[in-house]
């Protein structure tokens, strides 16, 4: 079996984005491979944090994980900083790259854009994600297109050791989401969804009431024509409401615009509010379920505990190919 690792930041609640983007496919993979999923906690404190916050984020996430799917009899299911090694390879890793390619780092731009000087750990941070990866031995991880930069990095980083001090680390392959999983802002459809947009409407969060799904729906930016066809450079509104329609039903686009052809946007958006709320519901359940039980404290010690032995194995093989320790 293959290996996969990935992870999301404990940094607010998900949004259908990200589910139907990533998290989804983090469920069907572990069933054919063993699958590593990490609350990557370190990479949230680049920026300022509330910690008492953070900390319900951190379980807030590791709960969402569990209600969507990912079963802790099948994948590791742990929070980043409770395995020390994750920031000892890193320091491993910052020694092994340069900042002439770290400042050629796309996020690191747009995130220090405003800033006269931005925080170290943000200019390192990619280092890091290396880190968690090759931590692993994944052969395979599965991230956005706005992450393909990153999964360069961290291939360059592996290559570059085990071409100077032995095979080190696997290379591992990224494994980019399907193009038709790509949901949009509400609002602007040109931006894609963002759980750190400033209008709360932008987006659908996983435990959104069905009252604040449906404002957020048939208020969600369209056209003036009312005719439903997929068309993401005439039609970005009506596309993306499209995409959604098909992730969360399974139904082709083909097949849903014949279904409302000749209707306009009202009933196409009610019954999307219908469709997106249905989804939705047990996944909020299982939430609610396990968020407040000691139940998930229990399996994320456990997941703790399973990938700390991989990540000590790696750290013994880095240290005796680097000369570290005695």
């Amino acid at each position: 079996m293959k290996r996969v690792f990935s992870g999301v930041q404990p940094t607010g609640n998900l949004h259908i984005g990200n589910y139907l983007g990533a998290l989804r496919q983090f469920v069907d993979l572990q069933e054919e491979n063993h699958c590593v999923y990490c609350i990557v906690d370190l990479h949230s404190i680049t920026v300022e944090q509330d910690p008492v916050v953070l900390k319900e984020h951190i379980l807030d996430i590791a709960s969402l994980y569990m209600a969507i799917g990912i079963d802790p009899k099948k994948s590791i299911v742990f929070v980043q900083s409770t395995v020390p090694a994750h920031a000892e390879l890193a320091w491993v890793l910052m020694c092994n790259s340069y900042t002439g390619e770290l400042s050629r780092m796309t996020q690191f731009k747009q995130k220090s854009r405003d800033s006269e000087s931005a925080p170290t750990g943000l200019f390192c941070y990619p280092v890091l994600m290396a880190a968690d990866i090759l931590l692993y031995d994944a052969d395979i991880v599965p991230v956005g297109n706005d992450q393909k930069q990153h999964i360069e990095l961290t291939r360059d980083i592996a290559l570059r050791v085990n071409n100077k001090y032995g095979e080190t680390f696997i290379v591992p392959e990224g494994r980019f989401l399907r193009e038709g999983a790509r949901i949009m802002a509400l609002d602007d459809p040109m931006s894609k969804m963002s759980k750190s947009a400033p209008n709360e409407a932008s987006r659908i969060s996983l435990l959104d009431a069905p009252a604040k799904i449906k404002k957020a729906i048939m208020r969600s930016t369209t056209d003036s024509d009312g005719e439903i066809r997929f068309d993401t450079k005439e039609k970005p509104g009506v596309s993306n409401l499209l995409n959604i329609y098909s992730s969360f039903s399974g139904k082709p686009v083909s097949d849903i615009e014949k279904q409302y052809a000749g209707q306009g946007y009202g009933a196409f958006k009610k019954d999307l509010v219908e469709i997106v709320v249905d989804s939705l519901t047990p996944i909020q359940e299982r939430y609610r379920e396990i968020r407040h039980a000691q139940e998930l404290k229990d399996l994320l010690q456990e997941g703790t505990e399973k990938a700390d032995v991989i990540a000590r194995k790696t750290m013994t093989r880095v240290k005796e190919r680097f000369g570290l320790g005695i």
